[in-house]
């Protein structure tokens, strides 16, 4: 596996945490949000090929329609993502600082931004301020019913803008690395 330079390390970064790219609420997006207004075209023996954005549920029958890399939130990117922000950190130590969110003028750690990445994964599974749980959607049941308050599904993957889980919701393989996310999270605290 190659490891960037400092510098190459830092240009990447810089589109990752961009909001308008692939940082989103509820972590990284698997597809960069410019390919909502500007898909990827291949033209290729009189065909044409896109990729566009999708925050949610595959919009193509590519895969077989119901799995989608084209823009959601995936835990095992997320997390990987997260492991090697920390092993940079350790790397390069305090001294390597980067914008984050990408424009906002915040320079932080990469250590703090892998906190961050843990708190913006764990909130698909907190409620709000309206007791609903993003990952959730807007399904009432979860927030107010005494039968459904404590049950939280593991999806497959999330919904890049509004959390909602999707595809398959008893994902507790990988979605369950939220539990290390939300120990890194509070620990820091």
């Amino acid at each position: 596996m190659a490891v960037p330079s400092r510098e190459r390390l830092a240009r990447v970064l810089k589109y990752v945490f961009d909001e308008n790219e692939f940082l989103s609420p509820y972590g990284i997006r698997s597809l960069s949000k410019v390919h909502e207004k500007d898909p990827y075209i291949l033209k290729l023996n009189g065909e044409n090929y896109r990729v566009d954005y999708s925050p949610g549920e595959s919009t193509t029958t590519l895969f077989g329609g119901n799995s989608n890399w084209r823009g959601p939130v995936w835990f095992p990117t997320n997390f990987l993502l997260i492991e090697a922000l920390e092993r940079y950190h350790h790397f390069y130590g305090d001294t390597f600082k980067i914008e984050y969110p990408t424009g906002s003028g915040n320079l932080l750690t990469l250590d703090l931004i892998a906190q961050d990445l843990c708190r913006r994964l764990s909130t698909l599974f907190l409620p709000n301020e309206k007791g609903l749980r993003p990952c959730h959607g807007e399904d009432e049941r979860y927030a107010s019913d005494s039968n459904w308050r404590d049950l939280i599904l593991f999806h497959e993957y999330f919904h890049a803008e509004n959390g909602k889980g999707l595809g398959a919701s008893h994902q507790t393989g990988w979605t369950a690395l939220v539990s290390r996310c939300l120990h890194k999270w509070i620990a820091r605290r």
